[in-house]
């Protein structure tokens, strides 16, 4: 079996170290960076070595877990993150799915939660897709006017498709694949974000998921 690559934010360090340890006992699993606020992990980016899955404290001096899923969403950053909180919260778990977290657990998870959610991520992209979706069903239903009818020009769907492709395409390489700049692809993806509100592209994802836009969910 593969190693896992993880990186670990959280601004406790005994926080840290505990996960490392649990982490590093579970089995392939082996954690090369970690850092102790969302501000050093930004500015750390990108990462010389390759990250499989970033598991993001909630609760941060200076920028909390929502906030930096925000900028890496802003910087098109191509990190699967997990949030692992002690804050249950229901908007905070909405927020975090809308701007991009794969998935979220509470702190008072067991090993084998974590285990199952860190191969879940890295295998098949998410924790618990029905949870997600419908988290962000409620999300659009409570803080966005949603448009009935869902209609793509022929590259819109394209970008799509790409977008929800198992091989999770990078945006550079779908631009290449488009025959397109990056900034050219941008200019979809915003017209995507801004018409149907969607904030991530993890957001895209859901949104093809939900109206059976593209495969596999057709």
């Amino acid at each position: 079996m593969n190693t896992i690559n993880v990186c670990i934010i959280d601004d406790h360090k005994i926080v840290r170290q505990g996960l490392i340890e649990l982490l590093e006992k579970l089995g392939n699993i082996k954690v090369i960076y970690e850092f102790e606020s969302g501000v050093e992990f930004l500015n750390a980016l990108p990462f010389e070595q390759k990250v499989d899955l970033c598991i993001l404290d909630y609760s941060m001096p200076e920028l909390n877990g929502i906030e930096v899923l925000k900028v890496l969403e802003e910087k098109q950053e191509e990190y699967r993150v997990l949030l692992l909180t002690q804050h249950f919260d229901e908007h905070i778990i909405d927020e975090a799915y809308n701007f991009g977290a794969r998935g979220f657990l509470n702190k008072n998870c067991t090993a084998h939660d974590l285990k199952f959610a860190i191969n879940n991520i890295v295998t098949i992209g998410y924790n618990n897709v029905s949870e997600i979706l419908k988290r962000v069903r409620h999300y659009e239903e409570n803080h966005r006017q949603q448009k009935k009818t869902i209609e793509l020009t022929a590259r819109e769907h394209e970008f799509l498709t790409l977008v929800c492709n198992e091989k999770e395409f990078t945006y550079e390489q779908m631009a290449e694949k488009m025959g397109l700049s990056v900034k050219s692809l941008e200019g979809y993806r915003a017209a995507l974000f801004d018409r149907y509100g969607i904030k991530s592209k993890v957001g895209l994802v859901l949104f093809s998921f939900k109206n059976k836009l593209t495969e596999p969910f057709l």
